[in-house]
């Protein structure tokens, strides 16, 4: 019976040595923002059907379970540019990326974990040498961003077929050579103060052709009443002006015209 027990007291050691040893190949945690993929050693391989979400997974100790980032990712990296003029210049771009979810298991099994090193920076980086390659200063400086928004499409559509989706390919900022950076910058300054001149040119011009028209508005205006005015007429507006003041309630001193056609004047009081 001794040995009996004895035996079992050693086998219960050894398979709770064995459990515990254990324990971190079968209990696995799937973090916030991560995702796995589960690699079978005797059941085919890579599960690519299944992706395993966040929370704590069971698998079989001689299994793998791969677990990857699945959120936006951001990468920047600095490209040497050489301009059309043979000058070195570089490139600062930020690359947003993310592997796709519920491709997870196709990615691993034909890409794998290091997907960012193996196709993302690669692509990138080469249709920006494509878009800004042979580029002179000035244009590098100014237009590179518009330029590379324009390449993005491409590069997005060759990435999704290796399951992963770009989100952005932003340039932070190209680096020119001093002298060089100085000379493009002053140029554009005196571009926007060029164009400030066309526009008060403008602004005067429109000025001058609205106060034409409201001059000649005005000649009209004075044309046509001219030609209605007579003594008679004014006589009559000066009486009906003179009614319209008597009639008011305030107290007034009244002085006579002088003359037949004379109007009395009405002055308040107050």
């Amino acid at each position: 019976m001794r040995r009996l027990a004895a035996r079992s007291f050693l086998a219960l050691i050894l398979g709770l040595t064995v459990f515990v040893y254990f324990i971190p190949q079968v209990f696995i945690t799937v973090g916030p923002g991560e995702a796995a993929v589960h690699w079978r050693r005797f059941f085919g391989g890579t599960v690519t059907d299944t992706v395993y979400g966040e929370g704590l997974q069971i698998i079989f100790p001689w299994d793998e379970l791969y677990i990857y980032d699945v959120r936006v990712q951001q990468e920047e990296r600095s490209l040497p540019i050489l301009t059309s003029e043979g000058l070195s210049a570089t490139a600062v771009i930020s690359i947003r990326y993310q592997p796709d979810r519920n491709l997870l298991g196709k990615l691993h099994q034909r890409v794998g974990p290091d997907y960012a090193t193996k196709v993302v920076i690669p692509e990138v980086e080469g249709a920006v040498r494509k878009a800004l390659g042979g580029l002179d200063s000035e244009s590098l400086y100014t237009r590179s961003r518009d330029l590379i928004q324009d390449s993005v499409a491409e590069v997005a559509e060759s990435l999704a077929q290796n399951y992963i989706q770009i989100d952005d390919v932003v340039i932070q900022r190209i680096v020119l050579p001093d002298v060089l950076q100085d000379a493009v910058v002053e140029k554009a300054k005196q571009q926007q103060i060029a164009d400030s001149y066309v526009y008060r040119l403008k602004a005067a011009e429109s000025e001058a052709a609205r106060r034409k028209i409201e001059a000649e508005g005005f000649a009209a205006y004075n044309l046509t009443v001219s030609k209605t005015l007579t003594p008679d007429l004014l006589k009559w507006e000066g009486v009906r002006a003179t009614k319209e003041l008597a009639d008011s309630p305030n107290s007034k001193l009244i002085i006579m015209g002088n003359g037949k056609d004379g109007l009395p004047v009405i002055l308040n009081s107050d």
